[in-house]
C-alpha cells in the first residue's frame, strides 16, 4: 500500500503547476484527493455575501474592461450586499491559475507575501459581513483597512456606513492597483465618503504623516506570518487616535500559536484585547455546519479556518 504523501510534498505540487502553464501541468495529479485535504481554502467560504463573475460584455464602461495584455489573467466579481438596498460592489481581482515569476520576485523585492493576490479569503468576507452589522460604529469616522487584499471590507465599508474618509491598504503594490482600480469601479456608490488606495508595509513605512489619524483600523487574516507580528502592532499603534474612542479590529483564525504569538506582542506593548468567538449568530451557525462536515467546504478546520474577533484599543 502506498505511503500517504506528506503536506509539504502536496504543497510544492499545488505550486509546481501554478508555477508551470504547461497543458500536462495542470493534468498531472490534479485530480489527486490528497491535495484537497492539505488546503484549507474553500471556494466559496462562509457565503454570507452573495457574488457572481461578471462577463466583459456585460460592463459598461469601457475603462474598466480588461486589455488585451490581462484577459485570461483577471477576473470581474459582482457582490451583492445583503443590505436593504442590496448594494452591488465590482471587484477586479487575479484568476487563480495566474500565479507567475514574476510575483514572487516582487515579494522578494518588497518582502512581501503574495496572499492579496491569490483569491479573497474567507476571512475577509467575514469582516465584511461583520462590518455590515455595525454601520454606527464606522458613521462619520477615518477608517483604514490593513492588509486589504483586493478590499472587499475596505469597499464594503465606504459604500455603506457613511463614514468620513476610508484607506484601503496592502504591502504588495500588484494589490495597490488593483484596490485602486475596484475604488474606480465602485466610486458611484461612496456618496460623501472619500475613499483612497494606499500602498502600506508594516515593517518599512514611515507613518508619522498618518500618526494617530485613525479612528477605527480593521484587517482580516493579518496575524498567520509571525515576522510581521512586531510591525502589524507598531502601525495599530502609530495609526489610532489617541483621543476619543478608537478601535482596530481584526478577524483572522489561531492558526496554530499564531494569533496567541500576535496577541502576546500585543500586550506587550501596552495595549488592551478582548478576543470574541461567537460574535455573530449566523456566522456561528455557518461555521457549526462545516464542523459537521458540509460537503460546501469539506476540509473545514476550526484553527484553520474560523475566524476569531480581537478588538483592540490604546
Amino acid at each position: 500500500m502506498e505511503k500517504s504523501k506528506k503536506a509539504s510534498s502536496l504543497r510544492w505540487g499545488i505550486l509546481r503547476r501554478a508555477l508551470i502553464s504547461s497543458p500536462s501541468s495542470t493534468t498531472d495529479s490534479a485530480d489527486d484527493p490528497s491535495e484537497t485535504s492539505v488546503s484549507r481554502r474553500a471556494n466559496l467560504g462562509f457565503g454570507l455575501i452573495p457574488f457572481q463573475l461578471v462577463d466583459n460584455d456585460q460592463l459598461k464602461s469601457e475603462e474598466f474592461k480588461p486589455s488585451s495584455l490581462s484577459k485570461g489573467r483577471e477576473a470581474c466579481v459582482c457582490y451583492t450586499l445583503p443590505n436593504q438596498s442590496a448594494t452591488k460592489l465590482f471587484l477586479y481581482q487575479r484568476v487563480d491559475s495566474c500565479a507567475n515569476l514574476d510575483d514572487f520576485r516582487i515579494c522578494n523585492t518588497y518582502d512581501i507575501d503574495n496572499t492579496g493576490l491569490v483569491c479573497s479569503w474567507p476571512s475577509e468576507e467575514v469582516l465584511a459581513y461583520y462590518c455590515l452589522s455595525q454601520l454606527d460604529l464606522f458613521r462619520s469616522k477615518k477608517v483604514i483597512e490593513l492588509g486589504s487584499g483586493y478590499g472587499l471590507a475596505g469597499l464594503l465599508i465606504a459604500a455603506v456606513t457613511e463614514a468620513s474618509e476610508v484607506v484601503i491598504s496592502d504591502g504588495n503594490p500588484q494589490v495597490v492597483g488593483y484596490i485602486q482600480r475596484n475604488i474606480n469601479a465602485n466610486s458611484s456608490v461612496f456618496g460623501g465618503t472619500n475613499v483612497k488606495s494606499m500602498m502600506l508595509h508594516w515593517n518599512h513605512e514611515e507613518l508619522s504623516h498618518f500618526s494617530n489619524s485613525f479612528d477605527i483600523i480593521v484587517a482580516s487574516d493579518c496575524t498567520f506570518f509571525k515576522e510581521f507580528h512586531k510591525g502589524l502592532v507598531q502601525t495599530i499603534k502609530c495609526l489610532l487616535k489617541k483621543e476619543g474612542p478608537s478601535e482596530a479590529i481584526f478577524l483572522g483564525p489561531k492558526r496554530g500559536n499564531s494569533l496567541d504569538d500576535f496577541l502576546k506582542e500585543v500586550k506587550e506593548n501596552g495595549l488592551r484585547f478582548t478576543v470574541d468567538e461567537m460574535y455573530d449568530p449566523e456566522i456561528w451557525r455557518r461555521h457549526e455546519s462545516f464542523i459537521k462536515k458540509n460537503a460546501t467546504w469539506p476540509n473545514y478546520d476550526k484553527d484553520h479556518c474560523y475566524p476569531l474577533l480581537v478588538r483592540i484599543t490604546l
